[in-house]
């Protein structure tokens, strides 16, 4: 039996939210940054990343999400 492992991913959306609301254009520049964690996908619809990645990066880059 194969086991199966569960993911979580975000896309830009989730990212926008998990940051407070900030715009379209500000998760772009954040994502395109040295320190933002590579995609785990590129597909027709944007990036994805893993949550545990994004998270991550959250913890050490931004001490107050809600703000920008």
């Amino acid at each position: 039996m194969v086991s199966k492992r569960q993911i979580s991913l975000m896309g830009s959306h989730e990212i926008r939210v998990r940051l407070g609301g900030i715009s379209r254009q500000r998760v772009y520049q954040i994502t395109q940054g040295r320190s933002f964690p590579e995609p785990i996908a590129k597909l027709e619809m944007g990036n994805v990343w893993l949550t545990e990645d994004v998270e991550e990066w959250i913890k050490e880059h931004r001490s107050d999400p809600e703000g920008d």
